[in-house]
């Protein structure tokens, strides 16, 4: 076999291995999910730790998602005001920027920027507590570590994010106005008018419902990866990284599954 051959075969094999570890990701995030769900309704009930998670989550990536939702906005309003400038269409500008903030752009950039800040900080927490047997010492003291560790992890992801997008969708639509009537002197009328009639309540919402989806996701991608790290501080590196590229990709994924499934009720107004 020629070196043509044997490369080949190389690829395949990689191209293998690359999809039997996502299955098992995927598969091992399933079992998690499923087992984080029935602790959900076991006692005790532990808020502080939920509040402790939601305040590292949320107002930890605040900065972030207002930076990001900012710019974002900004150079969005740009793009579609010179697009829209050419068909002599300024006046639905407004309208464009904020129902493709509401229903994509939103929910995915913020989703991706917790998941470049709070995923990974959940992946190594809990990676490094692993390898330094913190996770061995809870259970020696009949505390469930699933129970302690990683419920209330998984619901602050999915509680935070509805309102983290909330805020980048106020933001982005701010900076997009602020842009739209001050750079391209687009009036302040022509701007806000038509947003009213073309963005329902249920665009908002749905961009919501994506939003808590990718809470869920971000957040059981994290622990996964970090609850099973391996292999001292290397190992907690590679989970951490494993956790964000899983989390990110999962995301776009179910962006588009969440839309197919979205569609017909968003064209039904």
């Amino acid at each position: 076999m020629g070196d043509l051959g044997r490369g080949a075969l190389r690829l395949v094999g990689t191209l293998g291995d690359i999809v039997l570890q996502v299955v098992a990701d995927l598969g091992g995030m399933a079992r998690m999910g499923a087992r984080l769900l029935v602790l959900t309704i076991r006692p005790p009930y532990r808020l502080r730790n939920l509040l402790s998670a939601m305040e590292a989550i949320g107002f930890g990536s605040l900065s972030v998602v207002v930076l990001t939702a900012f710019f974002a906005g900004a150079v969005f309003s740009l793009q579609v005001s010179l697009a829209f400038s050419l068909f002599n269409a300024e006046t639905l500008v407004g309208a464009t920027i904020a129902l493709s903030m509401a229903r994509e752009l939103a929910p995915v950039l913020t989703a991706l920027m917790v998941t470049g800040r709070a995923g990974s900080a959940i992946a190594t927490e809990l990676g490094t507590m692993r390898v330094s047997e913190q996770i061995d010492a809870l259970a020696t003291m009949a505390v469930e570590p699933e129970h302690y560790l990683l419920v209330p992890r998984v619901w602050a992801g999915v509680l935070t994010l509805p309102l983290l997008t909330a805020i980048f969708n106020l933001v982005a639509i701010l900076a997009a106005s602020f842009v739209a009537i001050t750079v391209e002197n687009l009036s302040v009328a022509a701007f806000w008018a038509r947003i009213p009639s073309w963005v329902d309540p249920k665009d908002v919402i749905g961009g919501l419902i994506k939003s808590a989806v990718f809470g869920l996701i971000l957040s059981l991608a994290g622990c996964y990866k970090g609850y099973n790290a391996t292999g001292g501080a290397r190992g907690v590196g590679l989970a951490t990284t494993q956790a964000v590229v899983l989390g990110s990709v999962l995301i776009l994924v179910s962006d588009y599954l969440l839309t197919t499934v979205m569609l017909p009720w968003w064209r039904s107004s």
